[in-house]
C-alpha cells in the first residue's frame, strides 16, 4: 500500500526557516572562506575548518527543520540517532574538502569545479544519509532521474557560491553566495524529497529508533550554538566582514624593516678630463 507523503504539514512556516538556517550556516562559511585567502598560510587552516563547519551546520540543521514538516500519514516515523549523527560528519567532512580545495587552489578553474562538485556531492550525501536513517513501517523508493537533478542542482548551486565567494568584492558577494547556497540546499532537498515514493507494509509493526520530539533538542542546539558564536566571531572581525584584504606594501606595515632607499642622481657627475697629450691631441703642434 502507498502511503500519503506531506512534505508541508506545518505550512511554509517549516521551509522558510530551513532556508533561512540553510543561508546563515552559508553566510557565516563562505565569508570563512573569503577570509582565509586575506591571512597567511600558517592561519589558514583554522578559517577552512571553521568555515567548513558552518556550512555543515547549517545544511543538516536545514535539514532537520525541514523534515520537522514531513509526515506520511498512515505511519509514524522515527529516526535513528546514530545514523542521523553520522550525516553530520559527512555534511562537514565533504564540504570541508571542498572549501579546502578553493582556499589553497583558488576559486577558478579545476579546483573551483572540483571544490564545487565535492561540496554539492556532500549536501546531497548528508541529505540522503538523513532520509536513510528514518524508521517506519514501509519501504522507501526513488526515481533516479528525479534524484539525478536534485544532486546536479546543489552541485551548480554550490559551484557558483564558492565562485563568488572567492571574489574577495565585499560583504554583498558573500551574502548574495549564501542566497545562492541556501537555494542549493532547500532546491536540493525538496527536489529529492518529490523523488520519494513510501510503500507502506500491511501490518503495524512497532518501529525502532528515536521520536522527531526527542531529537529535537540535541539536533538543535548543538549546531544552533555553533552557529552563534561563529557569528561573533564575524562580527567581531571588521576585515571578515568588510572584506578589505590588506593590500599596503610589506615595508609599510609595522614591525618591517623598510627596505633600504636607492638614489639614482638625475644627471650623471662629469668625468673628469684627461690632458690631452701629443697622440691624444688633435690639433696639429708648432715645432
Amino acid at each position: 500500500m502507498q502511503g500519503t507523503v506531506d512534505g508541508f504539514s506545518y505550512g511554509l512556516v517549516t521551509p522558510l526557516v530551513a532556508y533561512l538556517m540553510a543561508c546563515l550556516g552559508g553566510a557565516l562559511g563562505l565569508r570563512c572562506t573569503t577570509r582565509s585567502m586575506l591571512v597567511t598560510h600558517s592561519s589558514r587552516p583554522a578559517w577552512l575548518a571553521l568555515g567548513s563547519a558552518a556550512i555543515g551546520s547549517g545544511i543538516w540543521t536545514m535539514h532537520f527543520v525541514a523534515m520537522m514538516g514531513f509526515t506520511v500519514r498512515q505511519a509514524p516515523i522515527h529516526y535513528d540517532k546514530a545514523m542521523t549523527f553520522a550525516s553530520l560528519a559527512v555534511a562537514i567532512v565533504m564540504v570541508g574538502v571542498g572549501i579546502f580545495i578553493v582556499g589553497y587552489r583558488g576559486a577558478r578553474g579545476t579546483a573551483l569545479f572540483t571544490g564545487g562538485t565535492i561540496t554539492g556531492l556532500g549536501i546531497a550525501s548528508m541529505h540522503y544519509l538523513g532520509m536513510a536513517a528514518m524508521r517506519l513501517n514501509g519501504r522507501l523508493e526513488y526515481n533516479t532521474l528525479t534524484v539525478t537533478v536534485s544532486v546536479v542542482i546543489a552541485m551548480c548551486a554550490a559551484t557558483a557560491a564558492l565562485w563568488a565567494a572567492g571574489q574577495v568584492r565585499g560583504f554583498l558577494w558573500s551574502v548574495g553566495a549564501s542566497l545562492v547556497m541556501g537555494l542549493a540546499v532547500s532546491g536540493m532537498h525538496y527536489t529529492g524529497m518529490a523523488a520519494l515514493t513510501v510503500h507502506l507494509h500491511g501490518t503495524s509493526a512497532p518501529t525502532s529508533g528515536e521520536s522527531p520530539a526527542a531529537l529535537l533538542w540535541p539536533m538543535l542546539v548543538g549546531p544552533l550554538t555553533f552557529l552563534l558564536i561563529a557569528a561573533v566571531v564575524v562580527m567581531f572581525d571588521p576585515l571578515m566582514v568588510m572584506g578589505k584584504p590588506d593590500w599596503s606594501p610589506v615595508e609599510h606595515k609595522p614591525g618591517v624593516p623598510a627596505r633600504p632607499s636607492v638614489h639614482h642622481p638625475a644627471h650623471q657627475p662629469h668625468r673628469p678630463v684627461r690632458p690631452l697629450g701629443r697622440r691624444g691631441s688633435r690639433t696639429p703642434q708648432n715645432r
